[in-house]
């Protein structure tokens, strides 16, 4: 469907307020769809950042402030969704051999065992984007990159 049949809008002011309310009408889409994925498994999207965060780390334990720089949603109250983790046992904290004032986080193993449950669930999901081809999609990205890029100038 069209982003003019989705919200019932004829009309857009120009090409550019068409674009805009495409990608945000996209993206609280994509985030719906992610929401009610997530749900099914007890966990939120950012707190599935978290773990592929953590996992990525390869056990190497990594600052709460570091996590947040890695976030997808930079809105995110990173220190929150640790503590959530940390009650589902999917993270443990650790003190910070440098700074006793910093905490380190770590994945637990139930946490790598989550992930590696959700893994072909999310392939399966990213698969769903395979309509366009891979040329493509680097189009859009570096299209996506360059108007991000555009808030520097």
């Amino acid at each position: 469907m069209s982003i003019e049949t989705d919200i019932k809008q004829k009309k857009f002011r120009s090409p550019y307020q068409r674009l805009a309310l495409n990608l945000v009408y996209t993206t609280n889409w994509l985030e719906y769809k992610q929401h009610e994925f997530f749900k099914e498994h007890d966990i939120s999207a950012q707190q599935y950042n978290v773990l592929r965060i953590l996992r990525g780390q390869q056990s190497n334990p990594i600052k709460v402030s570091d996590i947040t720089e890695r976030m997808l949603d930079k809105n995110s109250n990173t220190s929150r969704l640790v503590d959530k983790l940390l009650i589902k046992n999917l993270a443990k904290r650790t003190s910070c051999p440098n700074d006793r004032r910093a905490v380190d986080v770590v994945i637990t193993e139930e946490g790598l065992k989550l992930l590696e449950e959700l893994d072909p669930h999310v392939e399966e999901w990213e698969n769903r984007f395979n309509i366009i081809t891979p040329e493509e999609a680097d189009h859009i990205s570096a299209l996506l990159d360059k108007l991000r890029e555009s808030e520097l100038e």
